[in-house]
């Protein structure tokens, strides 16, 4: 199978599991200048994550408290924001029908696999692209929160939020391979440099960064901004940015020396942040103000904010385009919607 083009990728949303449901009526949008366009999704959306391989957005949703009993993997044409697929993780338990409810996301585009955390199954999963067949459960990842994968070294990394745990597991035999805990630590978002297999996780609880190498088990700890809940990498890897929730702002962290070089106001309650690797540019879902703002990093200013659906709780971007899934309920039947922009 080819190897394809590695990407640095990134996640992130709130401490609390929320999430799902779908239907299409794109809707345009403008603010700011800035042309957006919105559909219908489903009820409970928590995070998306593009496939290169399929060109298609996958989406996880899960709706309501335990037992969870509604819950779904969808997969989107990015183009049209159609839904193609709608997959249900299996039944956890026949007498309250509760099933394996899905959060965080990404995909493994050279195994052709979409991996899930399961938040309130303390477990993660593994889904096939080709037909959303479940292939595997993975358990013992406390508050499993989010995930991201590392091509190159087939690695998959876990942010366990309930022990302060990162967990590696082998893409191709879904054995883990490395755990490493922080004590009373709060790993939230991951972000992983595929050339050099280092991950890095926020840590919402102590106002950092947990930095692991590919062969040490002894984290590095970098200070950041008040509340980080989600980082993202610059296209070189040198470069890293949170999402501080409580500040209301991304944070620019130098990772050689270790220090924030940068701090830009973005909105109230920023939740998610990711990399426009073609411009550099970095893109932050503010929760409370229901934006997004476009940073320039390089010169730490705010290039423009987007209105979007109320509650957004995670960017991802794809080819300059920024997708956002919200938890507004908008849509006439109670779905909750995700938003297109061009980032430049």
């Amino acid at each position: 199978m080819p190897r394809f083009t590695p990407r640095i990728r990134r996640s992130a949303a709130l401490v609390v599991a929320l999430v799902a449901g779908g239907a299409l009526a794109p809707a345009a949008h403008a603010g700011s200048g800035t042309a957006a366009t919105s559909a219908p999704v489903t009820k409970g959306l928590y995070q998306s994550a593009y496939s290169e391989r399929n060109h298609a957005l996958w989406t996880t949703s899960a709706v309501g408290r335990p037992p969870v009993t509604t819950s779904a993997l969808t997969r989107l044409n990015p183009d049209t924001l159609a839904v193609e697929a709608t997959y249900t993780p299996p039944v956890t338990d026949t007498a309250t029908g509760a099933v394996e409810a899905v959060y965080g996301i990404a995909v493994d585009d050279e195994h052709n696999t979409v991996w899930v955390t399961n938040t309130r199954n303390n477990s993660v999963a593994v889904y096939s692209q080709r037909d959303g067949r479940h292939l595997a459960t993975l358990p013992n990842v406390a508050h499993a929160r989010e995930i991201v994968v590392d091509e190159r070294h087939d690695t998959v990394w876990a942010s366990g939020f309930g022990d302060g745990s990162l967990v590696a597991f082998d893409s191709r035999t879904y054995q883990e391979k490395k755990r490493v805990t922080v004590d009373g630590a709060g790993p939230t978002g991951l972000a992983v440099n595929e050339r050099t297999g280092t991950v890095y996780a926020a840590d919402l609880t102590n106002d950092q960064l947990i930095e692991v190498t590919r062969r040490s088990t002894t984290p590095r700890l970098i200070p950041t901004g008040d509340g980080p809940i989600s980082v993202a990498l610059s296209a070189n890897g040198r470069t890293a940015y949170t999402a501080d929730n409580t500040a209301g702002a991304v944070d620019v962290i130098d990772l050689g020396k270790g220090l924030v070089t940068k701090s830009v106001p973005t909105g109230a309650g920023p939740l998610s942040v990711a990399t426009d690797t073609r411009s550099g540019k970095v893109v932050a879902v503010n929760r409370t103000d229901a934006t997004a703002t476009v940073v320039d990093p390089r010169k730490g200013t705010v290039v423009k904010t987007v209105p979007t659906g109320t509650n957004p709780n995670h960017v991802e971007i794809a080819h300059g385009t920024a997708f956002v899934v919200d938890k507004s309920a908008s849509s006439p039947t109670g779905e909750d919607t995700l938003t297109r922009f061009r980032v430049k």
